[in-house]
């Protein structure tokens, strides 16, 4: 009697299991599950977005022993059905680039149910969806950063404004909002006499040496059209920095329990206070989602990606084009190759000469994701390996080529004797 082969090479997973194609006002739902004949039944159903709507849905999983679900991650419309989901099932967030269905035949349903066919297959990788304190941390972060963004870009519009009225203060003084711009900016907005005396009274010690060319530089044609623009644009400057100061005493006081890991994070070249707490809020605190330091990588966007056929290794651009992560470590890097004597300026600059600065940056980004890895998930201090790192590793190297360059110029290199 032969023996007959197994040739299933697709195991199911997940016997019990749901589809999610989730749109602004409406979610289709195919719930896949088992008969007593052990054959697959399928269970489609309509829902609508709102919670009511939502917790209907819930009910009729938890009623029919779901364990596990998954959605596409469009936009934000899958955040509140994670809500309602999140503690009583398993719910998998999937990047809609990995799991298109076949156009021609596609439809809110065939999604739903081409989702719950991968899912049961385990076919389907989820994002990282941290815990709920994180997100809370992630999103102050995100709307920190708007804001500021935003207030460089009313700086800008003022700085706009100053040269179509013929004002030149940016020009005397390093910074427009400084404490004597601030000053200077007031008076304008006041519509007071600016004259050497009161412009004296106005002006840091510093720069009581350039009274008389502030005095010029602000000598133009500012009238009553640019002062009405520059009050509503210096109130809206003074809104935004009153909500940045109220969101970093906020989330001073959300991570006051993890201050060690925050000062640890400080100890490496680029991070400060408020670059520490952006980092924590998009990766968490403990990282157990990330096996290795290239898995971290690889999420962020921070490494080279795969693509080879047939033998030829083509480009290796990464896949992920814009990530919050990814965008918050490159300023960090900028920031380090700036500090003197650091092993990441050494590696900047050997890099750049290479491969260009934008790749450069990356690169040490990428090295600083792997410090920041082995800080969280391992508890280590930050060591810098310093900028000579580098150049005892090729000590010997650099020594034969600078005996080549002598000979070929007629010297000969002689070791100093000590």
């Amino acid at each position: 009697m032969t023996k007959k082969l197994d040739t299933t090479f697709i195991q199911i997973v997940h016997p019990v299991c749901c589809g999610l194609d989730v749109h602004k006002k409406k979610i289709s739902a195919c719930l896949i599950t088992v008969d007593n004949n052990g054959k697959e039944q399928y269970e489609i159903k309509e829902f609508g977005t709102f919670t009511n709507d939502l917790v209907e849905m819930k009910n009729w999983l938890l009623n029919n022993e779901c364990p596990v679900l998954a959605m596409e991650s469009t936009g934000v419309y899958w955040r509140p059905v994670h809500n309602v989901l999140e503690g009583f099932m398993e719910v998998i967030l999937v990047n809609a680039r990995h799991i298109k269905n076949v156009p021609g035949r596609k439809t809110d349903i065939s999604d739903s149910k081409w989702l719950a066919g991968l899912l049961r297959h385990g076919l389907l990788k989820g994002s990282f969806i941290p815990a709920k304190e994180i997100r809370q941390w992630r999103e102050l972060t995100r709307i920190r950063r708007t804001y500021t963004e935003s207030l460089a870009d009313f700086k800008r519009r003022v700085h706009k404004l100053f040269e179509t009225a013929n004002i030149k203060i940016d020009s005397v003084v390093s910074d427009l909002f400084g404490v004597t711009g601030q000053n200077l900016i007031s008076l304008l907005c006041d519509g007071s006499e600016l004259n050497l005396a009161t412009i004296e009274q106005n002006t840091k010690p510093g720069l009581k040496k350039k009274v008389v060319e502030l005095h010029r530089s602000i000598q133009g044609f500012f009238e009553d059209h640019h002062r009405f623009q520059l009050i509503g644009l210096m109130e809206v400057m003074r809104s935004l920095e009153k909500q940045i100061d109220e969101i970093t005493r906020r989330l001073e006081d959300l991570t006051s329990g993890h201050q060690d890991l925050l000062d640890r994070l400080d100890e490496v070249p680029g991070i400060d206070k408020k670059s520490a707490q952006s980092i924590v809020s998009e990766i968490g605190v403990t990282l157990d989602e990330f096996i290795c330091t290239a898995a971290l990588a690889s999420w962020a966007g921070l490494c080279p990606g795969n693509n080879e056929s047939a033998g030829k290794r083509k480009s290796g651009r990464a896949s992920v084009r814009s990530h919050p992560f990814k965008t918050i470590l490159i300023e960090v890097a900028w920031a380090a190759v700036r500090k003197k004597g650091s092993y990441y300026r050494a590696k900047y600059f050997k890099l750049k000469s290479r491969r260009g600065a934008k790749k450069a940056i990356v690169a040490i980004a990428h090295r600083i994701s792997k410090a920041i890895f082995n800080i969280i998930k391992n508890g280590d201090h930050f060591m810098d390996l310093g900028e000579d790192y580098l150049t005892a590793q090729t000590r010997q190297k650099a020594i034969n080529s600078i005996k080549k360059r002598a000979n070929q110029l007629g010297y000969e290199l002689v070791p100093c004797a000590n």
